[in-house]
């Protein structure tokens, strides 16, 4: 284990299963197995979500923030554990103490890190912080689990 550079687009297609519309992870800034991730999101104008949420007042869905959250979750989990995860689908399991403390809006850019609370056999908890500028978007503790 160790903590590896910035992986770019090409190696976050190369790990998630997403596609757009619904790939909410630009990059990967960096990563130290079993600790921690840190990523983000670039939120543009350009989102088909901003057409509906809302007309003339546009922002990023909450539940889209952590889904983007979600993502990051399973690129930290298979960069810690690529063996155990190939070909496995990595879920949501739930989420605990979700808080919107401010508003994503076009332009800005989504930072997201997590944090490894506890491994315990198919169920991964992690505690997440979602960014702009350095005030916290959305905070939440998130659970997934190794899909049979």
């Amino acid at each position: 284990m160790g903590t590896n550079n910035s992986h770019d687009i090409f190696e976050v297609l190369n790990l998630l299963p997403h596609r757009y519309p619904f790939l909410l992870v630009d990059r990967i800034v960096e990563v130290e197995e079993g600790q921690f991730i840190k990523g983000y999101k670039n939120v543009t104008i350009n989102e088909p979500f901003f057409q509906g949420h809302f007309p003339g007042e546009p922002i990023m869905p909450g539940v889209l923030i952590l889904e983007a959250m979600a993502q990051m979750g399973i690129l930290f989990a298979k960069k810690t554990a690529p063996d155990e995860l190939e070909d496995k689908l990595f879920v949501f399991a739930g989420m605990d103490g979700v808080r919107f403390r401010r508003p994503v809006r076009p332009g800005d850019r989504l930072d997201m890190e997590l944090k490894l609370l506890k491994r315990k056999r198919l169920i991964w908890k992690m505690e997440g912080i979602a960014s702009v500028d350095g005030e916290i978007a959305v905070q939440a503790v998130l659970m997934a689990a190794i899909s049979k």
